[in-house]
């Protein structure tokens, strides 16, 4: 049976609290393993977040500054480095589905999941692509500025845009596989603050003009207001998915609401990676 012959649901952009955001990413797994709706769905961070990888150390995050300008830390439950999640310039997904549903090898899920995000870029008009080259890392703790991995990171322009013909990173996917359910949640650049990115982090070993030469951006490519991005996005994904537009239960969202605050925004998750749930 085909994953678009499962029930599946379409929530549609939403600005929520970054913890909140990991939060439902959870709970929506949970839903999908005891039997309820698989969930596609597109989301903004409001405010402005900083959703550290799972092994980041915090003696990376430029605390002081993230407090002073109201951008929230949280922390993720899959691997990679830290992503500022611009409350405009970021457009985020999630895909969640039963494991057994899904194949068990790493490389065939992401090709697999990846689907509706490169028919995404390319409604936009934007040339993407898993990268092929293995560019070296510009800062470690910043997920856009990592070693590029053919696996799961998205790269777009090349040489219709650069002279050295290098293309940049457009987007970062991640899967966190429970034992019952698989997320896969990622972050599409609708456009770039180098600048503020960088800030985010302590004492980056790079500058924004660095920053730019790796990353580029749908607004970029592409010329197409935020709206439109979106629409594609979540076309792309309700087609892919054979999907009904749908919406949170009362008590999903109770149940995020509580796992956020004890879980998704406890110093001891954020800090010190200690699930205070387990």
């Amino acid at each position: 049976m085909a994953l678009s012959d499962r029930e599946w649901r379409l929530i549609p952009e939403e600005s929520r609290r970054g913890p909140t955001n990991m939060a439902l990413d959870e709970v929506a797994a949970e839903t999908a393993a005891a039997g309820g709706p698989r969930t596609v769905r597109v989301y903004r961070w409001e405010p402005s977040t900083l959703s550290l990888g799972y092994r980041q150390d915090p003696d990376t995050v430029a605390w002081e500054f993230c407090d002073r300008e109201g951008i929230t830390v949280t922390r993720r439950p899959t691997g990679g480095g830290g992503i500022y999640h611009d409350e405009y310039a970021d457009i985020s997904y999630t895909i969640v589905a039963p494991a057994d549903e899904l194949p068990g090898d790493l490389m065939e899920t992401y090709e697999l999941l990846c689907e509706p995000i490169f028919d995404a870029f390319e409604r936009l008009g934007v040339d993407a692509e898993f990268t092929d080259e293995k560019l070296p890392e510009i800062h470690q703790p910043a997920c856009y500025l990592r070693e590029l991995h053919p696996a799961h990171d998205v790269v777009a322009g090349g040489s219709t845009d650069r002279a050295d013909g290098h293309a940049r990173k457009i987007s970062g996917n991640a899967q966190y596989r429970r034992k019952d359910a698989v997320i896969q949640h990622g972050s599409l650049k609708f456009d770039v603050d180098a600048e503020r990115h960088l800030a985010t982090f302590a004492d980056p070993a790079t500058t924004p003009v660095e920053f730019r030469e790796r990353v580029t951006s749908i607004r970029e490519q592409a010329g197409v207001a935020r709206e439109d991005a979106v629409e594609a996005v979540e076309d792309a994904l309700r087609e892919w998915a054979d999907a009904e537009a749908g919406s949170w239960t009362d008590d999903e969202l109770d149940r995020a609401r509580d796992r956020a605050t004890a879980k998704f925004e406890s110093e001891a998750w954020v800090r010190d990676r200690e699930d205070p749930l387990d």
